[in-house]
């Protein structure tokens, strides 16, 4: 398991890893963190990793449509964490911690 989403697995415990990513599961929604590094190979430096969260709605046919995407990059881990909690809270209406 990569090292943030290793991090994150712990905040989220109710949070199942399928190998390359974090998702939580509902009913009605399903919430994936992926851990991304900038491909720029032009840059001199060393970009740091970010977390993309994707959110997912159930359509009547039951599959889990693509609605909308964020990244997070933030300087500390629960600050990122926290971050990602009230943004998916936000989205989905209930708070992922809580959910499973």
């Amino acid at each position: 398991m990569n090292g943030t989403i290793r991090l994150l697995y712990d905040y989220f415990p109710s949070a199942i890893y399928t190998g390359k990513s974090l998702v939580f599961i509902s009913e009605d929604w399903r919430v994936e963190l992926i851990e991304h590094k900038n491909n720029d190979f032009t840059r001199t430096i060393n970009v740091p990793i970010f977390i993309r969260v994707k959110i997912f709605k159930k359509a009547l046919s039951g599959e889990f449509l693509a609605g909308h995407y964020e990244d997070f990059h933030l300087d500390t881990l629960s600050e990122m964490a926290e971050q990602i909690e009230k943004y998916v809270q936000s989205a989905v209406g209930s708070n992922i911690r809580e959910e499973a």
